[in-house]
């Protein structure tokens, strides 16, 4: 294959990612907008975010939510890409559009619940999974994460707390238009929100790290090798109370492997000291690559 062939392949393959990307971001912002208006708006749990705000506006003004979410969306697009650059692009402004869209387009349906603990709890799960997916197409619905990381550059407060700020600033007023006890349940719901999209990112399957100190290392590693097919790493280190050097063995195997792996550990060596965590995600070979 020459070099012509390689640069056309590269760019079709480049071509077709941001197709999937895009397609990750309106399955998302579909998602986000159904949950919107079978779950939450209809109940009034407003937990943070700009759809959050709009939940409130609604009663409060009675303006469409998809009317405020756009109000609000377009001006902190423009200002995140003044003040941030050009990283707010395409896929930014086409969320940024997109699920106002939808919460539109998807307003007159039926809520599915009166339940107020149902709606947080289903409505978190779906507002979640549908972050999630658009996540996964690296895109984003705008909104106070722009406002979140505008205050991140001039203030230097972590990320995840200017985020906080901003969701935690809705569900107060939310407390205080609706009542204590709907703030109380969009924060059951922003709960869901935040686990659930750990789990769409890293996937159902947790993977386990072990680090392994043995005085029987060659035993060991062959061991792994051999009996376990997996491979692994060894790690130079200096006993913390002796100061003599040691060998650590670093070995990442998927959950249905652990109890081999302990069987192996005992087998060589009964008084080897592991330590298993687990892991959030493994790319590499032998273990899956997430889109």
């Amino acid at each position: 294959m020459n070099g012509n062939q390689v640069t056309k392949r590269i760019s079709t393959q480049s071509r077709l990612y941001i197709l999937v990307e895009y397609g990750y971001l309106v399955v998302g912002c579909f998602i986000l907008a159904c949950t919107f208006n079978y779950f939450l708006n209809p109940n009034q749990i407003a937990s943070g975010g700009v759809s959050g705000l709009s939940t409130i506006l609604f009663k409060v003004t009675g303006l469409s939510p998809a009317i405020t979410q756009w109000l609000f969306n377009i001006p902190l697009f423009v200002l995140g890409w003044i003040i941030l650059g050009k990283k707010y692009g395409m896929k930014v402004l086409a969320g940024t559009i997109a699920l106002p869209l939808f919460v539109l387009l998807t307003s007159h349906v039926h809520p599915l619940t009166d339940n107020l603990l149902l709606a947080a709890i289903f409505g978190g799960l779906g507002v979640g999974i549908g972050i999630g997916i658009v996540f996964r197409g690296r895109g984003s619905t705008g909104g106070f994460s722009v406002a979140a990381q505008i205050l991140h550059h001039y203030t230097g407060i972590t990320l995840g707390l200017c985020v906080a700020v901003f969701d935690g600033m809705v569900i107060v007023i939310a407390g205080l238009v609706f009542s204590p006890e709907k703030a109380m349940y969009a924060l059951i719901a922003l709960f869901v929100t935040m686990k659930t999209i750990d789990l769409v990112q890293t996937g159902l399957r947790t993977s386990k790290v072990a680090f392994i100190i043995t005085d029987h290392v060659e035993d060991m590693r062959l061991g792994i090798l051999n009996d376990l097919d997996r491979g692994l790493t060894q790690l130079n280190a200096v006993g913390g109370y002796t100061g003599d050097q040691k060998t650590v063995l670093m070995v990442v195997v998927s959950q249905n492997t652990v109890i081999k792996l302990k069987h192996i550990v005992k087998s060589v060596d009964p008084t080897a000291f592991v330590i298993l965590s687990d892991t959030a995600e493994v790319l590499g070979e032998g273990f899956k690559q997430h889109v």
